[in-house]
């Protein structure tokens, strides 16, 4: 590669770094200063895997005109696309507990989809057992 495509090369990628230690910056005082456990988890998972994303991709951009045997762009494919599966994941398990210990403030709630299935279970549940079956 010629010395000038490197060097653009080389501020693209200190750019998408920069760019991503700034999401992940942003999100971890979001953590901080956000009121509610919704808004928290919010910022939580998506400046984050954005600013990861950017991360991977300034490395990556990086690693192009030195590909090495050890640590390659393929790895840090990798490494995103299993952080863009499993936040979403980590999330809504989290807003789960959350909703269900009493930590969601109901006045944010426009519509609470989740208590009206959990009260139809609860009515399924209670309607379909007798004192035979409570063994």
């Amino acid at each position: 590669m010629s010395d000038q495509l490197v060097a653009v090369l080389d501020w693209i990628a200190i750019l998408c770094l920069l760019a991503g230690a700034l999401l992940s910056l942003v999100a971890g005082v979001g953590l901080i200063r956000f009121p509610d456990l919704l808004s928290r988890m919010h910022t939580a998972a998506k400046p984050q895997v954005l600013g990861l994303l950017l991360v991977l991709v300034g490395i990556g951009i990086r690693l192009i005109p030195e590909e090495t045997n050890v640590f390659n762009v393929g790895t840090l494919l990798l490494v995103g696309l299993f952080q863009v599966v499993t936040v979403p994941v980590a999330g809504h398990i989290a807003a789960r507990v959350g909703y269900r210990t009493g930590r969601i403030r109901e006045d944010l709630i426009v519509r609470d989809e989740l208590a009206e299935r959990l009260e139809a279970k609860r009515r399924a549940d209670a309607g379909g057992r007798t004192p035979d079956t409570e063994a």
